[in-house]
């Protein structure tokens, strides 16, 4: 098939029809997808091991370790309406948004793998110097990310075009969550958790963010650009058109609570396996469980949804969701393979957790539309992935609380701590019940969303997911 050239841009505010244009090229599609390689590794692996590499390999006490982890990712939330706006300004040759996935590919995989390295200090000197490379790295990934989500509303007006590039951004985002879940910490666990393991699995992963960035910089080269979606310039700008927007606030509420539910667990499913389960090499099979399911009952919860609604079905979800991180919290009494099961329940759950609002989200961008004329996908989806870093960060950050009050010890690799009573309560209560409670307080706010969007449970036809991160993750 002959490469489309790039159309001619749009104004950025322009909501009129969408003109007839050629289907992209295969190798656009399945090139841009090969950046959630990279979105999804680093959407992971943070927040899976990076709180216990402290705590449990540097001997980094939990409060600062907490912090350490949220610090920087909470940094993106003022980063990315800069990079966004910057990237809006941008005119440069073969697309605004191509060179700011170069600059990140050149410079997220290679201060990832120094976040590993292991410095010879222990204690509050190792955490100033993973809190640096952390930040360093969290804002290499959003000059690659923030461009990165826009670009698919900006190659083609099409849905059923744009559906086919997001299927495989999808389609390579799963793989990279389970890949990455499960090898880096294979890999971590492998010599007894020494800091040379985690320099090789550093290395090892900085390799898959290289492999995901420079294949989405080099196959986009082609891709068309036939509409500019501007966001605003600023944070606050950005909040104010949220507030503006009640259905758009309630919905944003919602992911917001989930995400910090999920990331609760990921923060929370190493110590779970070394100090509930016994094993610390448990935690690859745990996070295979909640993972594995996803692929298969996906597509389940679409058909649910079209029957029953989007609202619905994200309804049945977010209570199985609930009712399967709460049994979590009876492993220390209860056979083993409940726990398994609980967690393999939790994936099911996650799965449609993870497609249903992106679904909702596309229904209200386009009601926004068609109410105001504007076209504010790229302010709304910024904010969407804004608030699912801010919160999964911030979900390490609350699990390390949840350590500090029950008196959690701090090791380094050479000496394993014996921990008190009170911190192995905190380790299975933080991974069970805490993330139920939260999901629970997501249910509120999906209440008021269905009461404020119109088009909500309708189940009817939308055109395609919305641009923003994270179709399955992350929610991963």
């Amino acid at each position: 098939m002959p490469e489309p050239s790039p159309s001619r841009p749009l104004p950025p505010d322009s909501a009129g029809p969408p003109a007839a244009a050629p289907p992209l090229p295969r190798a656009v599609r399945v090139g841009y997808g090969l950046g959630s390689l990279a979105t999804g590794t680093f959407g992971t692996v943070p927040g899976l091991i990076l709180l216990y590499y402290l705590t449990d390999v540097l001997a980094v006490g939990t409060a600062v370790a907490g912090a350490a982890v949220f610090l920087p990712k909470a940094w993106d939330v003022l980063i990315n309406p800069l990079v966004g706006a910057a990237a809006d300004r941008s005119r440069a040759r073969g697309g605004s948004r191509r060179p700011f996935l170069l600059a990140g590919a050149l410079t997220l995989p290679p201060l990832f793998a120094l976040i590993f390295a292991a410095p010879p200090v222990r204690g509050a000197g190792a955490a100033v110097y993973v809190a640096v490379l952390f930040l360093l790295a969290a804002t290499a990934y959003a000059v690659f990310q923030v461009p990165y989500v826009t670009m698919p509303a900006e190659m083609t007006e099409d849905p059923v075009e744009r559906g086919r590039v997001l299927a495989w951004r999808v389609g390579f985002l799963g793989a990279a969550i389970l890949l990455s879940g499960a090898v880096a910490p294979a890999i971590a666990h492998a010599d007894g958790d020494t800091p040379a393991s985690y320099r090789t699995m550093g290395a090892v992963v900085a390799v898959l963010l290289a492999v995901g960035m420079l294949g989405a910089w080099r196959a986009t080269r082609r891709a068309p650009v036939v509409a500019r979606s501007r966001a605003e310039a600023s944070l606050r700008a950005q909040l104010s058109a949220a507030r503006g927007h009640p259905a758009f606030a309630a919905l944003l509420g919602m992911w917001t609570l989930q995400a910090l539910a999920v990331g609760v667990m990921l923060a929370g499913v190493q110590y779970f396996a070394t100090y509930t389960l016994g094993s610390p090499t448990a935690v690859t099979w745990l996070f295979i469980c909640m993972i594995g399911p996803m692929a298969v009952v996906m597509p389940l919860w679409n058909r649910l949804a079209r029957a029953r609604g989007t609202t619905s079905a994200q309804w049945c979800a977010s209570v199985l969701f609930t009712a399967a991180a709460a049994s979590l919290s009876l492993t220390p009494y209860a056979p083993f393979g409940l726990c398994y099961m609980s967690v393999a329940l939790v994936g099911v759950a996650y799965a449609g957790l993870q497609l249903l609002p992106l679904t909702m989200l596309a229904e209200t961008l386009a009601a926004d539309v068609a109410a105001t004329g504007r076209r504010r996908a790229a302010t709304f989806t910024g904010l969407w992935t804004a608030a699912e870093t801010l919160a999964l960060a911030l979900g390490s950050g609350l699990f390390a609380l949840v350590l500090t009050v029950t008196g959690f010890r701090s090791s380094d690799a050479a000496e394993e701590a014996v921990q008190p009573g009170a911190a192995l309560t905190g380790i299975t209560v933080g991974m069970s019940l805490l993330p139920a409670l939260v999901a629970l307080g997501a249910l509120v706010l999906l209440r008021r969303y269905g009461r404020e969007e119109g088009v909500a449970g309708s189940g009817a036809a939308v055109p395609g997911p919305p641009t923003g991160e994270e179709e399955i993750r992350h929610a991963p």
